[in-house]
């Protein structure tokens, strides 16, 4: 509390997407670290991924929106005006979750590559902590392909604090 008197406000960048993983990362840092919510500076980031015109589609975490492989300057406003419409929906929507919990939070989004916008965002904003959901994947895909959580751990000027959701376990199926 002494460092807030003093001017200095600390910072905390949450990163959400649209999956499951991403907003219980979020209620998990709102119901974990109360006082950091609430005595910090709370900002709800999601990235607008620039469309894929190589392949026809533009993809947004888990979603994918196709297009025909002809790119105009239309079809690419067009797939930049949906991405960005839907990254603002995401941020209201943890906007309302945190909200809901009584914490302030301010939303924004841009464009770009989501490993280059967030490490850029962390140091444009002054950020103190970053918060992201970390995403199981396999060994073998870890080994040919580098997840946004494992680069932005390493190139952010920032602590980064990864939220994973636990698997829950299998249940025994009786015969």
């Amino acid at each position: 509390m002494e460092e807030k008197e003093k001017g200095f406000e600390k910072k905390v960048m949450m990163v959400i997407d649209e999956s499951e993983q991403s907003y219980y990362a979020l209620i998990w840092v709102l119901e974990n670290l109360k006082e950091v919510a609430s005595n910090s500076s709370l900002t709800i980031f999601a990235t607008q991924p620039f469309p894929d015109l190589n392949h026809g589609s533009a993809q947004l975490g888990l979603g994918r929106f196709s297009y025909p492989f002809i790119s105009s300057q239309d079809l690419v406003t067009s797939m930049q005006r949906r991405i960005k419409k839907i990254s603002l929906g995401l941020c209201q929507k943890a906007k309302n979750i945190c909200a809901a919990r009584g914490v302030n939070v301010e939303v924004f989004t841009e464009a770009g590559d989501p490993k280059e916008v967030i490490c850029d965002q962390v140091c444009k904003h002054g950020i103190n902590l970053l918060v992201m959901a970390n995403y199981p994947s396999n060994p073998f895909k870890r080994v040919f392909v580098e997840s946004l959580s494992s680069y932005c751990s390493r190139n952010a000027k920032c602590p980064v604090l990864l939220v994973e959701k636990p698997v829950e376990p299998k249940s025994e199926k009786k015969m």
